[in-house]
Formats: C-alpha cells, sequence, structure tokens
C-alpha cells in the first residue's frame, strides 16, 4: 500500500550569509519524515523564478520570509496532505497550478521548491533507497567532478577583481576522493602563497579568498602558482574554471572593468580576453563570460571558444527550458548551470537536464551562495550523471558538507562509483 502525505509544516531558517531562507518537513502516513532547505542567490539572473521576501523593513531589513512559510502552511499544505509522494511530477505540476504565475510569484519560489525537495525527499525514503538512487535510478553512479571558487571578486568580495569566480578543477584525479585531496591541497597552498605575499586570506560567502590583486589575471597566477605548490601538474591534473558573471559588470554599451581599473569592453573584446588568458592559463570552463542578454554575442563568443573550452550559461538561461531551447538554436554556449532554486521545482529542473542531454550539451550542478547544511544537490548531481558540481570552496561548513555527501555516496558505490572527466 502506498504511503500518503500527512502533514506538510515550515519556518524560518538562516542561510550561510544570516539572511532569512525556508525549511520545509514533510512527514506520511506511517511515519515516514523528511526536511528540505531552500538556498538563495546574490548574483541573480533576472529571468529567475521569484524568491519572495517580506518587504518588512522593520524586520530583516525586508528579507524574512514569513509570507513564504505561511503560503506553505496554508495553501501548499492543504493541496499535498493526501497525494502520494511518489507522483513527483504530478505534485510540481500542482504546485506550479496552485501559484498560477510566469516567475512563482504569488506563493514565492522558495516556497515551492522547498515543498518540492521534501517531496522527493520523503519518497526516497519511504522506497527505501537514496535520494540519488531514488532520482537517477539503479544506473546512478557517476560522481561529479568539483568545481571549487578559491578566489572571490565581483558582486562576492569587495576587492579589486572584476570577475566573480576563480575555480579549481580537480579533472585528472581517479576518484572523486583523490579529487577531493588534490583540490583540498591546493587551497591551502593557495592560502600559503597568499600569506608569503602578505594579501588577505579572509574567506568569502563560498569559501573562497578574496584578496586585492593588481588585476583579474594575477588571479589566474596565483592559482597556478598554487597547483604547482601543491605538487599538482596544470591543466593535466588540476584545471582552472572561471564565473566573471558579466551580467554585474554590464553596461549599455557593453563591459566596465571598473573595480579593477580595466576599462571599457566590447562583446568581441572580452572573447579576445578570455582567449588570450585560454592560451595562457588552463582553463577549462568559462562561465557568463557575457551578460545575460548579450545574446549575439554569446554566439561569438561560443564560435570562438567553444571548440577549446567549455562555454556554460547561467544568468542567460535561469535553468528554464525557454531559454535553453534558444540558446541551443542560436548556439549561444556549449554547456548550462543547473540551479534548483532559479527555475522552482525538482521536475523542471530534471526537464531542463533532459533538454541539454538531447541537445549533446553538458550540464552543471550548482550551490548558491546563501546556502544551508542541506546537501540535496550532492544526491542530484549523481543522479543526473552530468559529471560536474560547483559548490565552493573545501572550507565552510554549508559548502563541505555536499563534499562529505558525495563521499559518503562514492564509499556507498563502491566498485560501481565512476569518476570521469568531461574535460579530456
Amino acid at each position: 500500500m502506498k504511503q500518503r502525505i500527512s502533514s506538510v509544516d515550515a519556518m524560518e531558517i538562516f542561510d550561510s550569509r544570516g539572511q532569512p531562507t525556508v525549511r520545509v518537513w514533510i512527514s506520511l502516513d506511517d511515519g515516514t519524515h523528511a526536511t528540505a532547505s531552500v538556498p538563495s542567490g546574490a548574483s541573480t539572473g533576472e529571468n529567475e523564478a521569484l524568491e519572495l521576501r517580506d518587504g518588512d523593513k522593520k524586520r530583516f531589513g525586508g528579507k524574512g520570509v514569513l509570507k513564504a512559510v505561511a503560503h506553505l502552511r496554508e495553501t501548499i499544505a492543504p493541496a499535498l496532505i493526501g497525494l502520494d509522494p511518489s507522483r513527483q511530477a504530478e505534485i510540481d505540476a500542482l504546485l506550479i497550478d496552485l501559484d498560477g504565475t510566469q516567475g512563482k510569484s504569488k506563493l514565492g519560489a522558495n516556497a515551492i521548491l522547498g515543498a518540492s525537495m521534501a517531496v522527493a525527499r520523503v519518497a526516497a525514503k519511504a522506497a527505501k533507497v537514496p535520494l540519488y538512487a531514488y532520482l537517477g535510478g539503479p544506473s546512478a553512479a557517476r560522481l561529479p567532478v568539483p568545481m571549487m571558487n578559491v578566489i572571490n571578486g565581483g558582486k562576492h568580495a569587495d576587492n579589486s577583481l572584476d570577475f566573480q569566480e576563480f575555480m579549481l578543477v580537480p579533472h585528472g584525479a581517479s576518484s572523486f576522493r583523490e579529487a577531493m585531496r588534490y583540490g583540498a591541497e591546493t587551497y591551502q597552498a593557495l592560502k600559503g602563497v597568499l600569506k608569503k605575499r602578505g594579501l588577505a586570506t579572509g574567506v568569502g560567502d563560498e569559501g573562497g579568498f578574496a584578496p586585492s590583486l593588481s588585476g583579474n589575471e594575477a588571479a589566474c597566477e596565483l592559482i597556478v602558482e598554487a597547483i604547482e605548490t601543491a605538487g599538482f601538474k596544470p591543466g593535466t591534473q588540476v584545471a582552472i574554471a572561471l564565473d566573471p558573471a558579466a551580467s554585474s559588470f554590464a553596461v549599455k554599451d557593453g563591459y566596465e572593468l571598473a573595480k579593477s581599473k580595466g576599462g571599457h569592453k566590447t562583446s568581441e573584446q572580452m572573447t579576445a580576453l578570455y582567449k588570450k588568458w585560454i592560451g595562457a592559463y588552463p582553463i577549462v570552463s568559462i562561465e557568463d563570460g557575457l551578460a545575460e542578454n548579450d545574446w549575439a554575442g554569446f554566439t561569438r563568443h561560443t564560435k570562438a571558444l567553444g571548440e577549446r573550452i567549455q562555454v556554460v550559461g547561467d544568468d542567460l538561461y535561469v535553468t528554464n527550458v525557454e531559454f535553453v531551447r534558444r540558446g541551443i538554436a542560436e548556439h549561444a554556449t556549449n554547456a548550462v548551470l543547473i540551479k534548483l532554486n532559479q527555475i522552482g521545482t525538482v521536475t523542471e529542473t530534471i526537464r531542463t537536464i533532459e533538454l541539454c542531454r538531447a541537445a549533446g550539451w553538458r550540464y552543471v550542478v550548482s550551490h548558491r551562495s546563501g546556502e544551508t547544511e542541506d546537501t540535496f544537490i550532492s544526491d542530484f548531481a549523481v543522479a543526473m550523471g552530468g559529471g560536474q558540481i560547483k559548490t565552493g570552496a573545501p572550507c565552510r561548513s554549508e559548502r563541505v558538507a555536499k563534499y562529505n555527501r558525495l563521499l559518503e555516496i562514492e564509499y556507498a558505490l563502491g566498485k560501481a562509483a565512476i569518476y570521469a572527466s568531461p574535460f579530456v
């Protein structure tokens, strides 16, 4: 006999930046229960599903989420009670219909996603299988290559770097466990390099360092030095990925590298800059190298760089099938960043991934800068089998929780575990 949802509850908790977010509980009539906590982004695409905030300036500066909590208790809970939690697609469709808006602005994508994730997790528990196997089936065994944000700039740091993220990619390891060792040892070596130069070693929202440097390129130079200092081969064992988050420094007629005093650049000049860097540093992936509305620029960008590196769209697509379809038609990128809270349900996220697979595109499951200790995306990355996850530096417990969960999954899979780099 199928178990049914017997209760849904929610509360306001804190994310890793000390801002409110939503936690959801779902229980079944046999006593099985599960929770899900919703992350929050700082660098957000303009077309993302709406994260509902209260707007009461007397409370958390308007960032409270009591409205989203109330929607969960008063609207979503009554609709879900009595339903079979294994019917994920039907439940997600119901949640979308309950909201009834294009961007989930009535109930809030944070409320809807909390319910959607909790349904998936409680259904996996009821089925007595791990979440990754429940969502991905019995063949789900591929551990993702981690992209570790180790130097922060842009909106994530008050320093001289325009570009938001400079990441380590330990793609040359033989297992996920070894990849974590490569990444952690390089991270510690980077800290030593920074100290030696008298640079700041405090960490930002995602655990990366945020030193003030002479310019954006200096971050790549430091990472190469750290890779070598740790005893690894740049490009062979550990590579670099970039997330400039170019929408954050886009202006009406191009891009203004104001933080680094790098001047004004056109789309073509930005692409030429990246091309130069690809020749000089072991860069395997660039995400959001141009702004979210620069579609024509992205097509030229990918034509120029796409044979050599992974070109990822994040703000461009916001995990939305409609934007990804356009990207495929216009050859705008060759990969997509996947964030559950950009679209708001597990089912819609999976459908975006299915579209990527059909097009032969890569996809990268990603965290947000405002995270919780919830490890849903670790299981999700293994379930989806894309072979890449972006979840911060090997530092700060809300980031390390994701890595530790992946280590658990690899251990549980044993000899069935696969660690295969897409960057070969």
